[in-house]
């Protein structure tokens, strides 16, 4: 009996693209003793466990196990769990995420919704009765104590289970105590919403109060006797979450923290450490103006540090601001065309490197991430690499060209390393430069190696990937699909092997898919992401720039080009074929973004303004006004619509005022309705039969012989 192979979509959605059984998430001990990282059984195993690796001998143990901690019973997840783990992305299941004391000696976690500790040296892991469902569990910098969110409150208890109780509580129905509003969660990067002082002796907690945002409805039509669900959804021009911050001590104090809040209504980080005194970093409406301020955690007053202002907008990175230890404010900042790192109010990098985030801050340097810059040596496109950085100048710790992230602690990095050569990531711990330790990875290996090209196109040298057909012998013109997201927050031309699997697989669908990063994506300079200020037509510009440029040297069928994306590159799939239909023969939208009023604040606002001020650009980078649908007369192309009915993120309206556009109109246009699915597909066969939908239409429409995919 044979056993038919089971298909590149299956295996990719089985998966979850190849990640599940990769370590992440790591913690270095302070006293450079162990590693603790989560990771998987196996490749298609989606429960998380907890697991330590001992540097002394490096050998790997598991710290908790979710299976045994539940007792074989199922993972059950409240929906406020269910909410945070969309705004993550987190597709994962078990020990999903974790928190640790300073000395690394004492970790938490919620299971199922219950509050559960893990001794880190000894390798036991217990739970601790307290009332739930609990949500983002802490200990405090000591370990004596763990924190977490339950119903809406702040509420601490013993590490050993004793003495629960809240420090705040709900006074009405929509607030809530602990927790990161939604819009700090799905753009500011901010998914938590209290933090410990290094005494540990008190907490700076954020109080959201969601009534004045608007209310909307999420319903699945495939059930029509479940009742809608509610979300509070702040759509750009509207109200959001008050958000304020307060002081709780153990014993019982209450302190509010005050600043301008009138001004500067968004929180978007909060960082205490020893080194200094509480750091807020506070932002305007229009993002344009932003405060770093300092707390006196005693009487909740603020003073002023530094503040930033921009034209356009200001931008948001992980891990600053932050002190160093001797107390100077660490931050990243667009300074002379460039986007560099500060240590007090010197700039340490220049035009040659475009740094990304600050992964540590020590006594003798401050290690980044970091692009090359626009004055670099040589391009190196797609590669991410990680940086030590001082007063004396900069070292590069990751040598091979990929895209390289890091974590550090007690003079131990542990170095994540993807390569296009390897599938995967490689995780090497480093001493003193030298590979002392690797973890191993579970991941299974997705039997198919990408045939891709990086390179440059077009006048302003748009970052591209091409990617040909496995067995392509070169003496043809190929049908082109373009895979872009090709918008703010998302770079896909990257130096990593498991990055462009997806469109390897189409590419041996029969195609020469080209992904191009264009103006407005992350990782080059702040120009290049700015050029979108009122007006993200320009990101469809830079589409056509790079596939007419690359047309010259590589064997592209400029008569037969298609278009799919997801998300914003589900809007540049829709705005190509509705605008450039000369171009673009046929475009597949998955969760596409029609109408930007229906868009959230944080974001959209940034990008377009506010729509009562700025009608006129939401209309020219609409999907649904007339400037939208202006292609000429006659010139219509197939278009494939696709939207998961539960997306709280880019909700089903978008797809349905599109389609209703479009009828109205009398464009021919398909539409594929996900019961159930929300802005992931997260669903094995959801997933799979995705994909191999989505090439039968391109074949259909591009007028391909429709053999079977594999």
């Amino acid at each position: 009996m044979t056993t038919e192979p089971v298909s590149f979509p299956r295996r990719h959605a089985r998966t979850q693209r190849f990640t599940l059984g990769a370590p992440r998430a790591f913690t270095v001990a302070p006293d450079a003793s162990r590693v603790v990282f989560l990771r998987s059984g196996s490749g298609t195993d989606r429960a998380n466990s907890l697991w330590a690796l001992d540097l002394a001998d490096g050998r790997e143990r598991v710290v908790a196990d979710p299976r045994a901690l539940l007792g074989g019973s199922s993972e059950s997840l409240s929906p406020e769990e269910r909410a945070r783990r969309e705004r993550t992305r987190e597709g994962g299941a078990g020990i999903v995420g974790y928190a640790t004391d300073t000395a690394v000696e004492l970790a938490s976690f919620a299971l199922s919704g219950r509050l559960f500790t893990a001794e880190l040296r000894a390798g036991t892991a217990r739970g601790l009765p307290v009332p739930g469902p609990v949500i983002d569990p802490r200990p405090a910098p000591d370990g004596r104590h763990v924190a977490y969110v339950a119903g809406g409150a702040l509420r601490v208890v013993g590490a050993e289970g004793e003495g629960d109780r809240a420090l705040a509580e709900p006074e009405s129905e929509g607030v809530s105590y602990g927790l990161a509003e939604f819009i700090a969660a799905e753009e500011m990067d901010r998914h938590r919403g209290f933090w410990w002082a290094p005494e540990s002796d008190r907490l700076l907690v954020a109080r959201v109060d969601d009534t004045p945002v608007g209310q909307w409805w999420i319903s699945d039509p495939a059930h029509p006797g479940q009742e809608p669900h509610r979300v509070r959804y702040p759509a750009a021009g509207t109200a959001n979450a008050d958000v304020r911050l307060f002081v709780l001590g153990l014993e019982g104090s209450r302190t509010e923290v005050v600043w301008d809040r009138a001004r500067y209504p968004y929180l978007a980080h909060v960082h205490w450490s020893e080194a200094g005194a509480p750091l807020l970093l506070v932002q305007a409406r229009d993002q344009r103006g932003q405060l770093y301020l300092a707390v006196d955690p005693d009487t909740g007053t603020t003073r002023m540090v530094h503040a930033d202002e921009d034209q356009n907008w200001l931008d948001l990175f992980p891990g600053v601001p932050c002190w160093s230890p001797s107390g100077q404010l660490v931050r990243i900042e667009d300074e002379g065309g460039a986007r560099v790192l500060a240590v007090g109010e010197r700039p340490l990098t220049g035009a040659q490197l475009h740094v990304r985030a600050v992964l540590d801050v020590s006594d003798d340097d401050v290690l980044v991430s970091a692009s090359a810059g626009e004055e670099a040596a040589a391009p190196e496109t797609g590669e991410v690499h990680v940086y030590r950085v001082n007063e004396l100048g900069v070292e590069r710790v990751s040598q091979e060209p990929g895209v390289h992230s890091a974590v550090r602690a007690g003079g131990v990095t542990v170095l994540v390393s993807a390569t296009l050569d390897r599938p995967g990531a490689r995780v090497r711990v480093l001493r003193e430069g030298r590979t002392v330790a690797t973890v191993r990875s579970h991941a299974e290996d997705p039997g198919l190696s990408p045939r891709v090209t990086l390179t440059q196109g077009g006048a302003r040298r748009i970052p591209c990937a091409v990617l040909m057909p496995t067995d392509y012998p070169g003496d043809t013109l190929l049908p082109v699909l373009l895979d872009p997201y090709g918008g703010p927050h998302g770079s896909r031309v990257v130096a990593a092997h498991n990055a462009h699997l997806t469109s390897q697989w189409f590419a041996d669908q029969g195609f020469a898919v080209v992904v191009a990063d264009g103006r407005g994506t992350p990782g080059r300079s702040p120009a290049w992401e700015k050029a979108v200020h009122h007006d993200f037509t320009v990101t469809l510009d830079d589409q056509i720039e790079a596939l007419h440029d690359l047309a010259k040297s590589h064997p592209l069928d400029l008569d037969r080009v298609a278009i799919r994306g997801w998300s914003y590159g589900g809007y540049l799939s829709a705005l190509a074929v509705l605008r450039r239909p000369d171009v673009f023969h046929a475009g597949i939208a998955g969760a596409p973004v029609t109408d930007w009023r229906l868009y959230d604040t944080h974001y959209t606002e940034r990008y377009l303004g506010d729509p009562a001020a700025h009608p006129g650009v939401y209309a020219h980078s609409s999907l649904v006004t007339d400037d939208g649908l202006s292609a000429p007369a006659g010139q219509h192309r197939p278009l494939m619509i696709v939207h998961g009915l539960a997306d709280d993120n880019v909700v089903v309206a978008h797809a349905l005022r599109l389609s209703s556009a479009l009828l109205a109109a009398g464009r021919p246009h398909e539409v594929l309705p996900l019961s159930g699915v929300t802005h992931m597909t997260p669903q094995e066969q959801v997933a799979e039969n995705l994909l191999l939908l989505q090439v039968d239409f391109l074949k259909r429409s591009l007028g391909l012989a429709r053999a079977s995919a594999q």
